[in-house]
């Protein structure tokens, strides 16, 4: 057990990170001690340019080394299993344990499937690097073999892949997915028009709920104008997902029916994080949401009943008005913990966390995007793309990372620029 009193973070997501980095910036000399189970940082929302090449898996990727180097933070490369709030102790999988002084929850979400038969097993999701490179390698497993059976009914499934959710996650996918497998495919020498991409919701919009849902006309467009139009199934249950098949049920039916597919890519929903869940036992019934995320201040971000502890992030509700899960709301509730860990540290009193969503910006293809800032400006087509680029490689984690993926995606953008194949009236498109 250590004997000194650290200020522990838990999760190097973007809120986690954030907040130690911001620590360190203003100069906070505290013990800092950073724990995440996984090696490398993920830039969530720049996953689809590592799925299709447009930037390496460094750029998207970058190692807590890197980051963390020459900031003397303690980086911990574990897994916590259990946390006493009363007793401000922690425990690691290795069997280390922490007392800490002030602790950060940022720990995020995982996948949810909904209780949907197989989903879990069969389905991909989308939110690490593991994910990102399994989901390319049967991508393209898939075209390597349509392109080889004459099996018609065996290539029809091949080549048609669904994506269940048409939230934010679920809207980008289906549309990168509908500009980059034609190219993948016609390189392999096969016919694109045979490619069908679905985009499957329980809602009857996509985009419902969600702070994007002022960019369903865009989105929409979109899809009708890739290389492969994106079709729709919408108002639908998923009820199982089968390595070979998925099935649904339209709303107000009986009828079950069936979409062959060997690809179904899952986004829809989250869970609690297992962690957070093990904290209900220690926090009143009453200062937890109806999914069991613990209930912080809307001003401070500290648990109501350990004001010692602060949460951030989508492990956690703000209250009285929950924030949506953006990578810009943790980046700030980051830099708000920061500031009042080291207000508290002198005695002063923390002051409130001031969250402002300051767009909304979306991938809708290969060199296509939306960027809608502060609700008044909206640019489409190359120039949202460009904006959208821009704007998420200003906010990874350190100048110096920044300079180097900004200087990669100079080059991509100058020199390997995609070219989209054109559906063409011959049977094969070369």
């Amino acid at each position: 057990m250590n004997s000194s009193r650290p200020t522990v973070i838990i999760g190097a997501g973007f809120a986690g990170l954030f907040t130690a980095l911001h620590l360190r910036h203003q100069q906070d000399l505290r013990s800092i001690v950073l724990i995440d189970p996984q090696e490398r940082f993920v830039f969530k929302p720049m996953l689809y340019e590592l799925l299709t090449g447009e930037l390496s898996e460094d750029v998207v990727c970058p190692t807590y080394k890197e980051l963390l180097q020459g900031s003397d933070i303690n980086f911990v490369q574990d897994k916590v299993v259990a946390i006493d709030l009363q007793e401000k102790r922690l425990k690691l999988a290795s069997g280390s344990d922490y007392i800490y002084d002030h602790l950060v929850l940022a720990v995020g979400s995982i996948q949810g499937y909904l209780g949907t038969e197989g989903a879990q097993k069969n389905a991909f999701a989308f939110r690490t690097q593991e994910n990102a490179i399994a989901l390319e390698s049967q991508l393209r497993e898939c075209l390597q073999r349509a392109s080889q059976t004459d099996d018609e009914t065996q290539r029809r499934s091949l080549l048609t892949f669904a994506v269940v959710g048409a939230g934010p996650t679920g809207v980008e996918m289906a549309a990168t997915l509908a500009d980059l497998l034609p190219d993948w495919y016609a390189q392999l020498g096969g016919d694109i028009r045979q490619i069908r991409i679905f985009l499957i919701n329980h809602g009857k919009t996509i985009l419902a709920g969600d702070v994007n849902a002022g960019l369903q006309e865009e989105a929409l467009q979109a899809f009708k104008t890739r290389t492969v139009p994106v079709e729709l199934i919408l108002g639908v249950g998923v009820k199982a997902v089968a390595q070979d098949h998925l099935e649904y049920q339209p709303a107000n039916s009986t009828e079950i029916k069936t979409l062959l597919t060997q690809t179904t890519i899952w986004t829809a929903g989250t869970a609690v994080n297992p962690l957070i869940q093990n904290l209900k036992s220690q926090i009143p019934a009453d200062h937890l949401d109806k999914h069991g995320l613990p209930l912080v201040t809307s001003s401070t971000l500290q648990l109501l009943d350990f004001p010692e502890v602060f949460a951030a992030g989508d492990c956690a509700s703000v209250q009285p008005q929950p924030l949506p899960a953006l990578a810009q709301v943790a980046y700030q509730q980051g830099a708000s913990i920061a500031h009042n860990l080291i207000a508290l540290t002198k005695g002063a009193s923390a002051s409130p966390a001031h969250v402002s969503l300051r767009g909304t910006l979306m991938k809708l293809g290969l060199g296509n995007g939306v960027a809608r800032l502060f609700d008044k400006v909206q640019i489409t087509g190359k120039p949202g793309d460009l904006i959208r680029s821009a704007v998420y490689l200003e906010m990874l984690p350190t100048p110096l990372h920044d300079f180097k993926a900004t200087t990669e995606w100079l080059r991509e953008e100058t020199f390997y620029r995609y070219h989209r194949p054109k559906m063409k009236p011959e049977t094969t498109a070369k």
